[in-house]
């Protein structure tokens, strides 16, 4: 079965194909975004910071999506149902979840929120990973190894409390996917970058794909 990756603007996408997943939906004050497509199934959300957590409530409200996220973010999130897990594998509304680690902070009006953390999606035989806000660390090798092979990998490039482009393209050798796409750049003037200067800077046999706002592409 074809699986879609529609992206919304700066960490924001979704997986489309049996099920409709979003991922960081940050919409409401995002310059960028492009709104949600269709109904979404399940919201997956990588840690508390307000540009990836987003309208995550107001889409779980509108929609009767749940929401999977970690465990101590879940304990702030109110009126709506939500997946609190940890790292490792999980099966949540029929979908094949893993919670990966990822280097950044995670906190809700200055109270720690638990850790930040990316995802591996595994649906109609595809297999997408989507870091998160993250620096690149070894351990990323550890997930291809696990969960892979990866079919697509969502890396942010911008480069302010996150990966750059050259942090990336070393991320992408770590983890072999068969396609890369660039996230978490452009929208505000500190995560400023060129996506055309990492796609140059990434080797071996990983395909890069650029998207817009609102751009979808098959994998």
């Amino acid at each position: 079965m074809v699986v879609r990756i529609r992206y919304i603007g700066h960490s924001a996408f979704q997986i489309l194909g049996s099920k409709n997943i979003i991922i960081d939906p940050f919409i409401t004050g995002n310059p960028v975004a492009k709104g949600v497509a269709g109904q979404p199934d399940l919201i997956l959300v990588t840690h508390a910071h307000g540009d990836h957590l987003g309208d995550a409530v107001e889409i779980s409200k509108k929609y009767g999506a749940p929401v999977v996220c970690m465990y101590d973010l879940a304990q702030h999130l109110q009126g709506v149902k939500v997946y609190g897990i940890n790292y490792g594998p999980a099966k949540i509304e029929g979908v094949d979840i893993v919670m990966v680690p990822a280097w950044h902070s995670s906190t809700v009006d200055g109270r720690s929120a638990g850790n930040a953390a990316g995802y591996v999606v595994k649906m109609d035989g595809k297999t997408v990973y989507h870091a998160g806000d993250t620096y690149v660390f070894g351990d990323m090798a550890l997930f291809s190894e696990l969960y892979g092979p990866i079919d697509v990998a969502l890396l942010p490039i911008g480069g302010y409390f996150t990966m750059g482009p050259k942090e990336a393209a070393k991320a992408v050798e770590l983890l072999e996917p068969r396609v890369v796409i660039p996230m978490h750049y452009n929208t505000f003037p500190p995560i400023r970058q060129d996506p055309e200067a990492f796609a140059k800077m990434v080797g071996g046999k990983t395909e890069v794909r650029v998207l817009s706002p609102g751009d979808e592409t098959e994998v």
